[in-house]
């Protein structure tokens, strides 16, 4: 019988953030040096939940230290490594070193200095209202959906709690604060799910920032209530 979820966060909860940020990515981390994968979720963590890196190194060495043996695999009770690329008999090997560099981070305060996200998964884990968003209402269908992105937006806005819609707006905002070039936009909100062109005559960044200035408005008509009030 597999475990349920408060048990199964439990033991690896975190142990799963951290592989998950390895979608895609090459496990190549070394003992002096940490992969691209494990440096975005540093870098990410450190800024958003720095408590969760203890748990991480805990729950990945003890993981390492047990790997489940016949009964667990035959009950279900276990974390299913994910292909990372690593023949079976190379991960214990592997986990111990993703362990030792979340340990001398913690321990000589290595804080990753704020930057924009380098992988799939860091851009989704920062911006993960944006990535719902152009995922989900600029896929490759919203054209046959939707007669323009104005529409798709009216939609979004209609269905989605007014505080979710905040999230948005917010997170459209930080984007544009990392000053990135223009392509780099262009990028970014295709790793986000965008799989449509921006409205013309807009560029990437010109239709991000019409967007949180429509989000904007779309919050001040919600809270401005019936009139007299």
């Amino acid at each position: 019988m597999s475990m349920k979820p408060p048990e199964f966060d439990r033991r690896y909860g975190e142990l799963d953030l951290v592989l998950r940020a390895y979608t895609g990515m090459s496990a190549d981390d070394e003992p002096d040096r940490p992969s691209e994968a494990l440096q975005a979720y540093l870098r990410h963590t450190w800024h958003t939940r720095p408590e969760a890196l203890a748990t991480a190194e805990r729950q990945i060495r003890t993981y390492a230290r047990n790997p489940p043996g016949r009964l667990r695999l035959s009950l279900g009770e276990f974390y299913p490594v994910p292909d990372v690329g690593l023949a079976g008999s190379a991960i214990q090997d592997w986990l111990f070193v993703v362990a030792d560099h979340l340990k001398r981070s913690i321990e000589e305060g290595e804080v990753p200095p704020p930057a924009s996200p380098r992988t799939h998964w860091e851009w989704h884990a920062r911006f993960p209202e944006l990535g719902q968003f152009l995922g989900g209402w600029f896929s490759q269908d919203m054209p046959d959906e939707f007669p323009d992105h104005d529409a798709a937006v009216r939609d979004y806005t209609a269905a989605t709690d007014p505080q979710l819609v905040a999230r948005l707006a917010g997170e459209v905002r930080e984007l544009l604060a990392l000053g990135l070039e223009e392509s780099d936009y262009a990028l970014a909100t295709a790793e986000l799910g965008m799989e449509v062109d921006p409205p013309r005559p807009y560029s990437s960044s010109g239709w991000l920032a019409c967007l949180a200035d429509g989000l904007g408005g779309f919050r001040a008509d919600y809270g401005a209530g019936p009139a007299g009030d």
